[in-house]
């Protein structure tokens, strides 16, 4: 599969607004929505959800139109383990898997590129991934 997949991050610079990164996120979506359109999974969903008010607003936001929602494979799931026992050897400690473990992994599995401004954790677990940052 082919794709960009949207960080939450970015995400929620577009729907809040945020005064300092909404350009650089409008430019991002701009770009994807040019080349094809915006993937986003359940992970991504579930943190972008406390941005809305109702399940609704958030559904009409990620309209189908822009944005692709994908399922999470289970190979994901195992990256993200992966990720998780790598960050707690290194002195992490978080008690469960993060969420951007489980989107490093999602877009590791299925060769996706990575709009995220997160780039520590991704970059660090999930080198394989090409993310796209404000610092590339």
């Amino acid at each position: 599969m082919s794709g960009v997949l949207f960080d939450t991050n970015v995400l929620l610079d577009i729907a809040t607004a945020d005064a300092t990164w909404l350009p650089w996120s409008e430019q991002q979506f701009r770009a994807a929505v040019a080349n094809g359109r915006i993937l986003v999974n359940p992970i991504i969903y579930a943190e972008l959800a406390p941005a809305f008010d109702t399940h609704d607003e958030l559904d009409r936001w990620l309209d189908p139109v822009i944005f692709d929602r994908l399922p999470l494979p289970y190979a994901a799931g195992w990256l993200a383990a992966r990720a998780f026992v790598n960050y707690r050897k290194s002195g992490g400690t978080k008690s469960s898997p993060l969420p951007d473990f489980y989107i490093g992994g999602h877009a590791e599995v299925e060769g996706l590129s990575l709009v995220t401004r997160d780039v520590g954790r991704y970059q660090t677990y999930f080198p394989k991934v090409k993310l796209i940052t404000p610092w590339k």
